[in-house]
């Protein structure tokens, strides 16, 4: 039998502050938006124009991160796609795709947030924040009841670049 791949990787910028909060069994679960630009050349009109996808980022068992992880901050992510779905407070399915970090890197000089940081080379987050993550039990890449569909809380006036 073919083996299958499930892998994503994403380099761009956090749209808002890593948020962390930890399961009833207290395990930390850190939940952040990555925002990634294409630029096209639209065939109509021969303009060049930028298309900005939002992604919802969880990464499991790195308490620690979220404090390096604020917004306008370039990240490289590396991790799998997973869908969930649960019930809102007026009983209507929601579905979510969600990108389970397994890596992540801080990119650019070491400089305050992801606007002109210099250098541009690769930054390592704490070491905590760049190795790999393995989750136990196989049920860290599915939270429980308690966690409400992510929303980034984000508008085109918040996108730092």
């Amino acid at each position: 039998m073919a083996r299958s791949v499930n892998k994503v990787i994403l380099v761009g910028n956090l749209g808002k502050d890593a948020e962390t909060k930890f399961t009833a069994a207290g395990t930390a679960v850190s939940k952040f938006s990555v925002a990634t630009t294409r630029r096209f050349k639209d065939n109509a009109t021969g303009d060049w124009k930028d298309e900005t996808d939002w992604t919802n980022i969880v990464l499991w068992k790195n308490e620690g991160v979220a404090q390096y992880l604020t917004k306008g901050r370039q990240v490289y992510v590396e991790g799998r796609l997973s869908n969930r779905s649960y019930e809102d407070k007026d009983g209507v399915k929601k579905y979510i795709t969600e990108v389970v970090a397994e890596e992540v890197m801080l990119l650019g000089g070491r400089g305050e947030g992801g606007e002109g940081g210099g250098g541009g080379g690769m930054q390592s987050a704490p070491r905590s924040a760049a190795q790999r993550v393995s989750p136990s039990g196989g049920g860290a890449s599915k939270p429980g009841g308690n966690f409400d569909d992510f929303d980034p809380g984000i508008s085109d006036d918040d996108v730092p670049f």
